[in-house]
């Protein structure tokens, strides 16, 4: 360990203001970890990365978005002053245009922009976090959808970069293993969420739990040895967790 190593397991998650990615923070917070939290809306990263700060949490909240390069190069700047990545949760997603548009009448240049946010850029981020990754023998989780296997009227563009990143997923998984990097897509179920509220707008989704529920699961998951779950695929609310 160099002398500008964290002493702490360190964790990068995108999207991590709110719903799961606040969640998943605060669980990882009383683990222990060193946090680097991102998302678009500055005053609502600042107020989770007070709170998990308020509990005891070490957090650091960098406000951008994930489809701009030059925050990907920020938040690959916070990590390396860290000097590993033990975790890194891409979390950080859109939808695309609302009220959701059927794939027969989907803009290109909508398809393209949630392309960017939602396949490319947590490609990007792995690409340029690699030593780090390496360094903290680290796990990257790339959070998925049934969208992605579904065909769901609707959700073609959403479901379409979701499919891409689960195939993105297994090929790093089988090209970095030997490399000490793992990767895994998680599907983390309907949940009670802003990001879901805006898919259902005007509906009442308060039958959808809260994204606590899967708590378990992750608890689970970083108990495990990383190199024998590398390129699967989990569901954090099915009563099997792992589906391939």
């Amino acid at each position: 360990m160099t002398e500008n190593t964290s002493s702490h397991p360190v964790a990068l998650i995108t999207g991590g203001s709110a719903g799961l990615g606040l969640t998943v923070a605060g669980f990882l917070a009383a683990q222990g970890y060193d946090l680097i939290l991102t998302g678009r809306d500055a005053r609502r990263l600042a107020g989770a990365v007070a709170g998990l700060r308020e509990q005891g949490g070490q957090a650091q909240g960098i406000p951008g978005d994930v489809g701009d390069p030059a925050h990907r190069q920020a938040l690959v700047a916070a990590v390396a002053a860290r000097g590993r990545l033990d975790l890194l949760l891409n979390n950080a997603s859109t939808l695309g245009p609302l009220p959701m548009l059927p794939l027969s009448d989907y803009p290109p240049e909508a398809l393209r922009q949630v392309l960017e946010v939602n396949t490319l850029a947590p490609l990007a981020l792995i690409q340029g976090l690699q030593s780090l990754l390496v360094n903290g023998r680290g796990l990257v989780v790339n959070l998925t959808s049934d969208a992605a296997v579904g065909g769901y009227p609707g959700w073609g563009g959403y479901g379409a970069s979701k499919a891409a990143l689960e195939l993105i997923s297994r090929t790093l998984a089988a090209e970095l293993g030997d490399a000490g990097i793992y990767v895994i897509v998680v599907d983390p179920g309907d949940m009670r969420t802003q990001m879901h509220q805006d898919a259902f707008a005007g509906e009442d989704i308060s039958d959808r739990p809260l994204p606590e529920i899967t708590l378990p699961f992750w608890g689970w998951l970083l108990g495990q040895e990383p190199r024998p779950i590398t390129g699967r695929r989990f569901q954090a609310q099915a009563e099997r967790w792992e589906t391939a």
